[in-house]
């Protein structure tokens, strides 16, 4: 019932949805590849990356994998098994609330994805 409150209409509509998901997750793969790219070439002799900084890449990577399959999944041709699907679904959910969790306590804690060698 989010779509009956007035300015939310938008999103009961299944394509306009879709399509701001996809492009958040290319906006996603630009930014993931950038830092990469960025700290291999630019920072890796400056700053290591920390142990949680490990931690957050890994839910990153979990997110990106979970949701490239998902993409996958809707491809004609490719057929998954309703537990997988579901696995997928909530796990995709569950990493992406669990970043937003690590990313709060990282912003009050002041953890860093890096530290100077």
């Amino acid at each position: 019932y989010i779509a009956d409150i007035p300015g939310l209409g938008w999103l009961a509509q299944f394509y306009v949805t879709h399509y701001m998901h996809y492009l958040a997750a290319i906006l996603f793969i630009a930014l993931f590849a950038y830092f990469i790219v960025d700290y291999l070439v630019t920072n890796r002799n400056r700053n290591k990356v920390s142990a949680f900084g490990y931690v957050r890449g890994l839910i990153l990577f979990g997110i990106l994998g979970s949701g490239i399959f998902l993409v996958i999944r809707n491809l004609a041709g490719y057929k998954f098994s309703a537990n997988f699907i579901i696995l997928l679904d909530l796990a995709h959910l569950g990493l992406v609330i669990l970043f937003l969790l690590i990313a709060l306590y990282s912003l009050i804690a002041k953890k860093q994805w890096t530290t100077i060698r």
